[in-house]
């Protein structure tokens, strides 16, 4: 997370450093600060949406805007397959935020992220791209919550990559709510993942 805000915080500074010592540049300067901005406030808005908890329902629309706060690497995502004739619930909404941010992390060399799917059933992830493929262990974390577990609490061992995927994990057994794995789809470093919406009891 601070690597994703470390870089338009970074740019905001240093633009806003340079408008006050050289107020000629300031021109210049300010249009940079004012991007790297609206950079910060959209990732923050979907950190918070994501991580912070307590999410009201969402419609495809919010989630697509919240979406603009993926750290740019190139990457697409197409809701167009996404059925949603009612809202998601929170604990859907998160999940869904969550696989979504998990994908990005997954297309390093950037790529396509698709969902499709129902908003109050069952949802399909789909990724791809040149270099797509799940951080180590998500699929293992799936089937092993202790071991998820064990990889959020791991002190200094985490990265962007390393976390999201077991706490995406985390997260669904949480909520009631299911991750499944596609297997034997000729994507073997980056199978479709099927996100079941449904909690259960």
């Amino acid at each position: 997370m601070c690597h994703d805000l470390s870089g338009p915080l970074n740019t905001l500074l240093g633009a806003l450093e340079i408008a006050n010592e050289d107020p000629e540049a300031a021109a210049e300067a300010m249009p940079l600060a004012a991007d790297a901005s609206v950079v910060l406030g959209q990732r923050l808005k979907l950190l918070r949406a994501a991580w912070a908890g307590g999410a009201g329902p969402m419609a495809v629309d919010e989630i697509s805007a919240l979406a603009a706060g993926l750290p740019g690497r190139n990457l697409r995502l197409d809701l167009g397959q996404l059925h949603a004739e009612r809202a998601f619930s929170g604990p859907a909404a998160r999940l869904v935020l969550n696989a979504i941010m998990l994908a990005a992390e997954a297309l390093p060399g950037g790529g396509t992220i698709q969902l499709s799917g129902d908003s109050t059933r069952q949802v399909m992830v789909q990724i791809e791209g040149h270099t797509a493929g799940w951080p180590p262990g998500f699929i293992g974390y799936l089937a092993d919550p202790d071991a998820a577990e064990q990889a959020v609490n791991r002190d200094g061992a985490a990265t962007a990559r390393t976390l999201q995927g077991p706490l995406t994990a985390l997260l669904a057994q949480c909520s009631g709510l299911r991750i499944s794995v596609l297997l034997g789809t000729g994507t073997e470093a980056a199978p479709p993942l099927l996100l079941d919406l449904e909690v259960r009891q």
